[in-house]
């Protein structure tokens, strides 16, 4: 089986689709994994998503760079247009967990904080 990721953002997505179902997963199974909605999954194909991007990535035992190179920075870290935008609430990070909060939120609360 030829291991090549597909440059082309079309035949990429349907490698992945391939790929999760060569392993016995898919979209589907994955949104219920992690508890959001399939439209959730869905989103990566049009639009940089990175806790999507991970968790397919992880699924499949590859990297988010390695998948979606123009997305991501070579040092781990995803390319922003807004770089300062919270993936996690500052309690969460502190914690080390890994819950999802809205920006709106994390934003009030580091307003609080200042």
């Amino acid at each position: 089986m030829n291991q090549q990721i597909p440059a082309n953002p079309i035949q990429r997505w349907e490698w992945l689709k391939y790929r999760l179902r060569s392993q016995g997963s898919s979209l589907r199974k994955l949104s219920d994994e992690l508890d959001v909605t399939g439209n959730a999954v869905q989103l990566v194909k049009y639009t940089p998503y990175p806790r999507m991007e991970r968790a397919i990535a992880k699924k499949l035992g590859l990297t988010p760079q390695a998948i979606w190179p123009e997305r991501w920075n070579h040092d781990g870290t995803p390319c922003r247009e807004r770089p300062n935008r919270a993936e996690l609430c500052q309690k969460s990070m502190r914690d080390n967990t890994n819950t999802s909060v809205s920006n709106a939120s994390t934003h009030r609360q580091m307003v609080r904080e200042a």
